[in-house]
């Protein structure tokens, strides 16, 4: 996953906005870190792996002046963890562009070959993002040989469609364009979130911004406008007009696992409440646990994405509700530690039993999710080591079997706890007295009332049905050998999953 922010101000510089945003957006990526500014001359870079508070500081803030400008946080899930693959991403021609990209391509390979062999791009790295960077501007080139260079504003949108038309997979992309502004634009199924605010200036005008989650609009004054519809670009231009251009008719679609563990609980995403969501996941939950007949003496949340599920849970059942495993806010990044064994004890060093809670009680842990299973096989260990009597496990989303490939890290089938095992095989792996698991209709409910237009969402990772092409067995196969991904998650802190801090570095 990663985070995407674009700001076009009419008077004030934008660096410190742009800064505070990605603070609301450290969530999504912690990894690396990059901001690049326009002048109307010049563009300004700054980028670094590390997270937004180390990577810049007051002398870089000096550099990076202009009214306009993005930034991104990462979390890779194409390329390598090299700073080299740090967004944005910039090419010279046509115009120069800079580009920052939230989700994954999925025909890349055949991209990879067009741009090298046909075209005679050279690329810098292994990611997607410079892959569909280079794309557009193609497309854009296209554009301009057949209409010339008289209305940047239609070769752009132009550019846009033909890049639509050609590449494959999720995607929500914020461009910075020299002499022009700045452009947005999403996939046709809207899998990953994009949104557009806007607020007076005070030259009577408006400022605009575009973010994955509106929880970045607010802290710099920005009121939400909407969210960008898929398969649409919005372009302002320099002196603050917006224009908007539907170039391939879509049908949002968007991630469902956004909703269960990837946006802040404050965030709206396509007009659904993420906070809601998770209160309608408790709901739906709650009944399965009460059905099961378990004798329970306390809820107790997995911290700290789990608590609005279980709250509900608790209210939805009378069964009281505790908070039995603490979180160590300070720890960092654990994953860089020499040795399994080492790597291990990260659960321990991120989240701690309190006995008082556990000894001698039949309890309930809800997680948000179980993706790899390593976490909560070592919570349920911590718990029983407390003087737990049993030790009962809930999942709000249903079991992930299946990769995915749209921009979130787990793309490796071997490595989900719940591929190709049965209910009772897993609850055996894990080491629990019951494991319960959310419904996907229960889960579809729960976000599909937030916005009852909404036909369908990607459920691929819990059903393995990938909407868009391109997803094919030999594709699939292809992640399974690159060993990149594989390694990595096997590398990853195994903390509870947080919104604050270390969300997607804990996936579990």
């Amino acid at each position: 996953m990663c985070g995407i922010l674009g700001i076009a101000n009419q008077t004030e510089d934008v660096f410190a906005e742009i800064y505070d945003g990605l603070l609301m957006l450290q969530h999504r990526g912690q990894d690396a870190s990059g901001i690049v500014t326009y002048t109307g001359d010049n563009f300004r870079e700054h980028k670094a792996n590390g997270l937004v508070k180390d990577v810049f500081n007051a002398q870089v803030a000096k550099n990076l002046t202009g009214k306009i400008g993005i930034g991104h946080v990462r979390y890779p899930t194409a390329g390598s963890l090299s700073a080299a693959e740090a967004q944005p991403f910039f090419v010279n021609a046509p115009y120069g562009i800079y580009l920052v990209h939230n989700g994954n391509i999925t025909n890349t390979a055949e991209q990879r070959e067009k741009i090298t062999r046909k075209y005679s791009r050279h690329l810098r790295t292994t990611s997607d993002s410079e892959i569909l960077l280079n794309v557009l501007a193609d497309k854009i080139s296209d554009s301009i040989k057949v209409n010339g260079t008289s209305d940047p504003k239609r070769n752009l949108f132009a550019g846009v469609k033909m890049t639509m038309e050609r590449v494959q997979g999720a995607y929500s992309v914020i461009t910075l364009i020299a002499g022009v502004g700045m452009m947005a634009f999403r996939d046709p199924y809207g899998i990953r979130p994009l949104s557009i605010a806007q607020r007076k200036n005070e030259n009577g005008g408006h400022d605009y911004a575009f973010a994955s989650e509106d929880v970045a609009f607010g802290i710099n004054g920005f009121e939400k406008l909407r969210d960008v519809n898929p398969g649409e670009a919005v372009l302002v231009d320099l002196d603050g007009n917006m224009h908007s251009f539907q170039a391939i008719e879509g049908k949002l679609s968007p991630c469902i696992f956004e909703y269960v563990y990837l946006a802040r609980p404050d965030s709206m995403l396509d007009g659904i409440s993420v906070y809601k969501t998770q209160l309608r996941m408790g709901q739906t939950l709650a009944k399965q646990i009460q059905d099961s007949g378990l004798q329970i003496d306390s809820i107790i949340p997995v911290p700290d994405s789990a608590r609005p599920v279980a709250l509900e849970v608790a209210n939805a059942t009378g069964i009281r509700y505790r908070e039995g495993l603490v979180k160590n806010r300070y720890v960092g990044r654990t994953f860089i530690m020499p040795g399994q064994a080492e790597r291990q004890k990260s659960v321990r060093r991120k989240l701690n039993a309190i006995p008082l809670e556990m000894k001698g009680l039949n309890i309930m842990l809800i997680d948000d999710s179980i993706v790899r299973g390593n976490t909560m096989k070592k919570i349920v260990e911590m718990c029983r080591a407390a003087g737990a009597n049993k030790v009962y496990v809930a999942s709000a989303s249903p079991p992930v079997k299946f990769p995915n490939v749209y921009g979130i890290d787990m793309p490796t089938k071997h490595e989900l706890v719940a591929n190709r095992r049965t209910l009772e095989e897993i609850r055996v792996e894990l080491g629990a007295d019951a494991l319960i698991y959310q419904k996907l209709e229960d889960l579809i409910w729960a976000a599909k009332e937030g916005n009852k237009d909404i036909e369908q969402f990607d459920c691929s990772c819990f059903d393995g049905d990938y909407l868009t092409g391109s997803v094919s067995e030999e594709y699939l196969a292809s992640l399974e050998s690159s060993g990149r991904v594989s390694d990595k998650i096997k590398d990853m802190p195994t903390a509870g999953g947080s919104w604050n801090g270390s969300k997607l570095a804990a996936l579990d």
